[in-house]
């Protein structure tokens, strides 16, 4: 979203190019040819939280090879928003971090306050601006945004709408998990989501409501099953809604159009106050340029430490999550969630962080997690968030019992230390002898066969002496 605000101009949350959550979510819209001149232009630029539909590394990759000082502006989350900036590549060099709920003086009539959410305070923001003395309310994807205490009757408010934007229930298998129980659950959250939104809205009352988060769609050819069955809310239905409950007008964006927040203020009916775009304009998406994204990812299958099984004890090591009674079967997979051919298949004890051969005889939670292997691998890498994983639909999962295990996930999620594992000292370590992960179970079909093929394919692997490449089995 553009805001100007007399002479300043403010964009909220720019993901203009590339995917988000490793190479799950793509545009729904196709951004406006100029996009990349008015993003230059502005004067400031808020993004709410790490999430790369929010923080989109390839959108300010672009931008900051043409202004690397833009400023940008960041709550002051527990996890800090740029925490892979560094990694990332992008040259940027004038980040804010602002504490919440303080006002932030633009100029005699603009100001802003960002705050944080009440159920995600370690990564959730939302944003207050307020020019002459008439806000605009933007929640995002807080869940409580500052924890239900939000001005009433503002100008404009936005938020988040659609839904969708979970590896639950679409990822899961097994038990409760059929078709049938995940349309009819996709379809009541759905329903749950609208009317909280429009509660919130018919309670706040806001001059105008837009629908401003949710358009993205799973538009790799590999998705198609999570495209087809995980439908989101359509952003007019809402609005439907608000209009039916209170006297809220409501705006639904599309590319390319406009709203006079002046005119409208003063006569809502106004013919001038929402610009269509013009005659002609592409709306919708219909092709995406994947090449240049997968082939990133891919590059990580034939990454030097994947040669060595103890890169799975050095990085759940790493990672530094035990003393749980939780046992997880990781499995790497091609695109169709089938073993990829010489990948690994390991299992991770979290109560003593052990990587146990066999399922252990005490009673315990247990998880089978199949990754796509370029994904995974990827994300160990990088020492990225799983988020990557399992809001990109990378996974499939199944569990036993049917038990979310929040300190597991909210720390792959949000807890992951804020460097990457030293795979050079892990290398060097490698090259003078250390000790391989004789603990890792394979269990592929024809395992080391596969695993020979793929390495004289590819070219991985090489470097291992026959003795470690047996202790590797």
């Amino acid at each position: 979203m553009d805001l100007k605000l007399g002479d300043k101009r403010m964009v909220f949350d720019p993901w203009l190019i590339g995917p988000a959550f490793a190479r799950g979510w793509w545009l729904l819209h196709e951004p406006p040819s100029d996009w990349l001149e008015r993003l230059s232009q502005a004067d400031l630029i808020y993004i709410s939280h790490m999430h790369s539909d929010h923080l989109s590394y390839p959108t300010l990759k672009k931008l900051a090879e043409r202004r690397p000082d833009i400023p940008i502006y960041v709550g002051n989350t527990e996890r800090p928003v740029f925490w892979n900036l560094n990694q990332s590549g992008v040259q940027l060099t004038n980040i804010n971090v602002v504490p919440f709920g303080i006002w932030r003086q633009v100029d005699k009539n603009l100001r802003f306050m960002i705050l944080m959410d009440g159920v995600h305070p370690e990564m959730d923001t939302c944003i207050i601006v307020e020019y002459k003395g008439h806000k605009i309310l933007n929640t995002v994807d807080c869940t409580r945004p500052n924890g239900g205490r939000l001005p009433m009757k503002v100008a404009v408010m936005m938020s988040d709408f659609a839904g969708g934007a979970s590896g639950f229930p679409m990822t899961f298998s097994g038990g409760k998990f059929t078709e049938e129980w995940k349309a009819q659950f996709i379809k009541m959250e759905r329903k749950k989501l609208l009317n909280y939104k429009a509660q919130l809205v018919k309670d706040l009352q806001p001059r105008i409501y837009c629908p401003f988060a949710g358009y993205f769609v799973e538009s790799h050819p590999s998705d198609k099953y999570i495209k087809e069955t995980n439908i989101k809310n359509d952003p007019n239905e809402l609005n439907n809604l608000i209009k039916k409950n209170s006297d809220v007008v409501t705006w639904t964006p599309r590319p390319g159009a406009t709203l006079d927040l002046g005119r409208m203020l003063k006569d809502p009916t106004d013919s001038k106050g929402i610009i269509e775009p013009p005659e002609g304009t592409k709306i919708y998406k219909d092709s995406w340029d994947f090449g240049p994204y997968l082939k990133i990812l891919n590059a990580a299958i034939e990454d030097e430490i994947f040669c060595h099984s103890s890169w799975i004890k050095e990085y759940f090591t790493w990672a530094g999550f035990k003393n749980y009674n939780l046992v997880i079967r990781m499995i790497e997979t091609d695109e169709d969630f089938s073993p990829f051919p010489g990948g690994y298949d390991y299992l991770v004890d979290f109560l003593d962080l052990s990587f146990p051969k066999e399922r252990p005889s005490r009673e315990h939670a247990y998880e089978e997690i199949r990754s796509r292997v370029d994904v995974i691998r990827y994300v160990v890498k990088n020492g990225l968030l799983w988020d990557d994983l399992y809001i990109g639909f990378q996974t499939r999962l199944q569990r036993d019992p049917d038990i979310y295990h929040h300190l597991f996930w909210n720390h792959f999620q949000i807890k992951l230390p804020l460097t990457p594992p030293d795979w050079k000292s892990f290398l060097m370590c490698c090259e003078e002898g250390g000790p391989e992960l004789s603990q890792v179970s394979h269990s592929v079909a024809n395992e080391q066969t596969n695993r020979n093929s793929y390495a004289e394919q590819t070219g991985v692997c090489q470097r291992e002496d026959d003795g470690r490449q047996e202790r590797r089995g």
